[in-house]
């Protein structure tokens, strides 16, 4: 018993920085306290989650420690709010939710990680491990539910493996293609009293990522790329994850390439760099597309060809041989079976094609580029005739170029999904990796403003701004209480067009203008509801009190909601349907 006493006297003064500790001793703590030690031993701050039955006894323990909790509204917004820290800071980020419907309430918050390749730990409570499979109350299987969108998951079963599940969880998470991976830990699980040590290192046979490429399919990438006359850079999210921005921009400068790039990878290249061409794809610029369309080499770095990129697979770059660089092999050949695949770490790779690509100039290449970027400019004339107008309406477009030209181009953006996200991803040029944080696999409504939330945590000194539609900000609107309680300065702006924008614009194009459910008659005045929460209200009709109010949102100290009413029939374009070549653009003709 003497023992016992003194070595949970040990684990008091360990646990409350005391000087206790005795070398060589393992301190007697519960799973529950095993899990916060191994968190922060992981170099955790801040964790995002909503408390329940299941996880009391770790939210005991947090009370007690030192990480930060950010309490959300929705677990969802927990997940949405962790996705966004990770994708800000680079670092994995951490939420926590109960078992049952808290667990399951993550569920759409870890596809959207999955689907960006996102690294966030999802810890969640489980009902005990003896009702486990006995449909106990608030019983959900996690890890079955998840296997399909989760890099990987885990049940503990006993609280000794808790330090060495950790560090395996945060080590698949953000290494390789990084990824969400969920640690489902039962109540008694949580109570058990254990031995801790927190492992230094990690040893996964089975799981080996490939930094190095290949050095002969890196030599025959080389000669492709010395000589090709229209090679063209197509970059992903892939070369966000790796930190090769600097790389693609040397690459691209040494060897004269120009840029094209998903919406996953918009910052790995500066977006007003001379080479630059814009986002390609559905909504892509239409110089981007032709430019894909006709070039003779692409050169894919970070990207999965994913459909809504490649429009119809049999018609995409049709003259090009194709160099595919990406950390996952499953990704290769997957969507596009390239000529030159390289396995390997995208920085590492462009590192080596640096040092042998031979210093070039592609002038009719570019003249060819320049001819398409004047024939057919994002900015249409009858969106720019209409700015001579004070008294006449916004153009959603608008919002974005002067919210762009107001920040100088410095914040860091958050976007919903739906026509907003596309026309940010058109008009808000990102000079930097990590600047732009959307859903783009999953395109999940509701993810701007949790997104924020993480993203204004992560980055406190930097200016935060949630752009969203009408629709997608009621679907996780109870968050603006998070913002309030942790005071945090995000500035809000809804492009509200009173419909669900991108779907009507889908119904009058493709299905005789019959508007099923789209219109959204029935929205709250978003001015008081965000006074109601305590958040500063402000909202422009006119195109004339536009620039002054956006002007006055971002120089507000502290949270901001903009309602700006816009032009409700107002479409994206340029946009490629379903089925059609990336050549085949609809909205050329208004240009």
């Amino acid at each position: 018993m003497r023992d016992l006493a003194a070595m949970e006297a040990t684990r008091q003064s360990i646990y409350t920085g005391g000087d206790a500790a005795i070398v060589g001793r393992e301190p007697v703590v519960t799973g529950a306290e095993a899990l916060i030690r191994s968190l922060q031993a992981e170099g955790v701050e801040v964790v995002f989650g909503y408390p329940g039955g299941a996880v009391l006894s770790i939210y005991d323990e947090l009370y007690r420690s030192s990480l930060r909790h950010i309490l959300t509204r929705h677990e969802q917004g927990a997940a949405h709010a962790a996705d966004a820290y990770a994708r800000a800071t680079g670092k994995p980020g951490v939420c926590i939710a109960t078992s049952g419907p808290g667990a399951t309430n993550l569920v759409t918050g870890l596809a959207t990680a999955y689907m960006d390749s996102v690294p966030v730990i999802a810890i969640t409570g489980q009902v005990a491990t003896f009702l486990v499979g006995k449909d106990a109350f608030q019983e959900a299987d996690i890890t079955g539910i998840t296997m399909p969108i989760t890099k990987h998951n885990y049940l503990v079963t006993d609280a000794r493996e808790l330090p060495r599940i950790i560090k395996e969880a945060f080590h698949v998470a953000a290494t390789g293609r990084p990824g969400p991976v969920l640690i489902d830990i039962p109540r008694d699980v949580a109570t058990a009293k254990v031995s801790y040590s927190h492992p230094d290192r990690v040893d996964l046979r089975t799981y080996k990522p490939t930094y190095i490429g290949h050095a002969k399919q890196i030599s025959a990438a080389m000669e492709a790329i010395d000589k090709a006359e229209r090679p063209l850079l197509y970059v992903g999210g892939g070369a966000v994850a790796a930190g090769a921005q600097n790389e693609i921009r040397l690459l691209a400068e040494k060897a004269g390439i120009p840029v094209t790039m998903t919406l996953m990878g918009l910052g790995a290249f500066p977006g007003e760099h001379p080479l630059f061409l814009g986002m390609l794809g559905m909504h892509g610029t239409a110089y981007a597309n032709l430019a894909v369309s006709h070039c003779d080499l692409l050169i894919a770095v970070g990207a999965r060809f994913d459909d809504r990129v490649t429009g119809a697979i049999g018609k995409f770059a049709p003259k090009a041989r194709i160099i595919h660089i990406d950390i996952d092999p499953a990704e290769i050949g997957k969507n596009i079976s390239p000529d030159i695949p390289i396995v390997g770490d995208a920085r590492n790779v462009l590192l080596e094609l640096l040092q042998r690509v031979s210093d070039k100039e592609h002038s009719e290449w570019m003249k060819q580029l320049d001819a398409w970027k004047n024939r057919h400019p994002l900015k249409s004339q009858h969106m720019w005739e209409q700015l001579l107008d004070d008294d006449g309406p916004i153009h959603p477009q608008v919002v974005i170029d002067q919210l762009y030209e107001l920040s100088g181009g410095k914040a860091v953006v958050t976007t919903d999904v739906g026509q907003h996200q596309m026309w940010t991803a058109q008009f808000f040029h990102f000079q930097s990796p990590r600047q732009l944080i959307t859903s783009g696999g999953l395109g999940t409504m509701g993810f701007g403003l949790p997104a924020a939330i993480g993203a204004q945590v992560g980055r406190p000194e930097e200016l935060v701004i949630c752009i969203a539609g009408d629709g997608s900000i009621q679907m996780n609107i109870q968050e603006l209480a998070t913002v309030v309680q942790e005071q945090l300065p995000i500035k809000i702006f809804i492009i509200n067009n009173q419909y669900l924008g991108m779907v009507r614009q889908w119904q009058e194009l493709f299905y005789e203008k019959r508007y099923s459910h789209t219109a959204l008659n029935c929205s709250p005045d978003f001015v008081k509801l965000a006074e109601a929460y305590g958040i500063k209200g402000m909202r422009a009709k006119r195109q004339g009190e536009l620039s002054a109010v956006l002007e006055a949102a971002l120089n507000h100290p502290g949270p901001v909601v903009v309602d700006c009413s816009v032009v409700a029939s107002e479409n994206v374009f340029p946009m490629v349907p379903a089925g059609k070549g990336l050549d085949e653009m609809l909205g050329l003709g208004d240009e």
